[in-house]
């Protein structure tokens, strides 16, 4: 037992930790504290002192000490777990890792724990979503890549289960979101391929059913037709096809006639995989077209440093949709529950 280096064998068995689990008798025979109060002190209950709550935390960690949540939905109706159900995909590279991290701030003082769901092509997320409703496996739910009018969404609405979406959608009814500003990131990347002196512009655009394809897009148009530049927008590729799929699109493209010169690249597999179907084709990056990417690790700009970037913090959505869940969870309301993170130039230096 870890507690060994603290604690003697006859304490140990005196407090009832050995050979079981610690329970909150464990704590207060090592304590001398009532029951009652150990438990009041995990809860944090302003009516103990804080030397107290602070003597109890450290013995319960110290043992290993986990709270009964069998015990505690039984009493508070509530499971203290957040689940979220991710959509993985290749493109956004470290997506899962960096929102998960940020998560793991906004719970690390709560009793919440967090459970991950991976929601591959092939399983259906809403009845993932209905599973979870159900079964009442969790209090709160975070969901990604929305669509205008997501089946989830509404699930989760009708049933009235609080929930953050990471991505906006059309319903009149509120809900908490955290998104990032799309039209900002195409507008900007338009104006900056422009300002290069860049002819004509594409863009890799993200998959049409998703609802940041319209942000995308909108920005990206009303960037063109304000400069009066030219523009394509391909309908044989998008964000999600693998990469070499992209490449053989930018290498057929670029041989044919009247290419484009100015790439907007939502994402760092798109950019590297755009940079070597250009590079099949002799062209060089910065002399002959120019890329402007969404970057969320420092990965493209350290292989492709002539790339200009404008950076999406998923840490901190994460974070922000971890504190906006349990604001949701004690009771606020949906409609004040919002977050649209502005685009960063550049990669922040840490």
């Amino acid at each position: 037992m870890p507690r060994r280096e603290i604690f003697s064998e006859n304490e140990l068995t005196k407090s009832g930790s050995r050979g079981g689990k610690p329970t909150l008798k464990t704590i207060a025979d090592m304590t001398g504290l009532a029951v009652t109060t150990v438990s009041r002190a995990l809860g944090n209950a302003p009516q103990i002192s804080e030397a107290t709550r602070k003597r109890v935390h450290e013995v319960a960690n110290e043992i290993g000490y986990l709270p009964d949540r069998a015990a505690q939905r039984l009493k508070t109706g509530r499971t203290n777990v957040i689940s979220v159900l991710l959509d993985p995909h290749e493109e956004i590279l470290g997506f899962g890792t960096s929102v998960i991290h940020g998560l793991a701030r906004a719970l690390q003082s709560t009793p919440y724990h967090l459970i991950v769901t991976p929601n591959f092509l092939e399983a259906n997320s809403v009845d993932a979503v209905s599973y979870i409703i159900r079964n009442g496996m969790a209090d709160g739910l975070i969901l990604s890549r929305t669509e205008p009018f997501d089946p989830r969404v509404r699930l989760l609405l009708e049933n009235g289960f609080p929930f953050v979406t990471h991505g906006r959608t059309e319903f009149t009814t509120p809900h908490a979101y955290v998104d990032f500003d799309n039209f900002a990131f195409a507008y900007e990347a338009v104006r900056r391929l422009i300002t290069k002196g860049r002819r004509k512009v594409t863009i890799i655009p993200p998959p049409k059913q998703l609802t940041f394809c319209q942000h995308m897009l909108h920005g990206f148009m009303t960037a063109v037709r304000e400069a009066g530049v030219a523009f394509e927008v391909p309908d044989t590729v998008d964000l999600d096809c693998p990469a070499d799929q992209i490449r053989d699109h930018i290498r057929r493209r670029t041989a044919g006639v009247d290419a484009p010169d100015g790439l907007v690249c939502p994402g760092e597999v798109s950019a590297l995989a755009t940079i070597t179907g250009m590079s099949d084709c002799g062209l060089i990056l910065g002399v002959e077209y120019d890329i402007v990417a969404k970057q969320t690790s420092h990965l493209l700009t350290q292989i492709q440093p002539k790339v200009e970037t404008i950076y999406e913090d998923l840490t901190a959505a994460g974070e922000a949709m971890g504190d906006i869940l349990l604001r949701r969870i004690a009771g606020e309301d949906a409609a004040d529950l919002h977050l649209l993170q502005v685009p960063q130039l550049g990669f922040p230096t840490p």
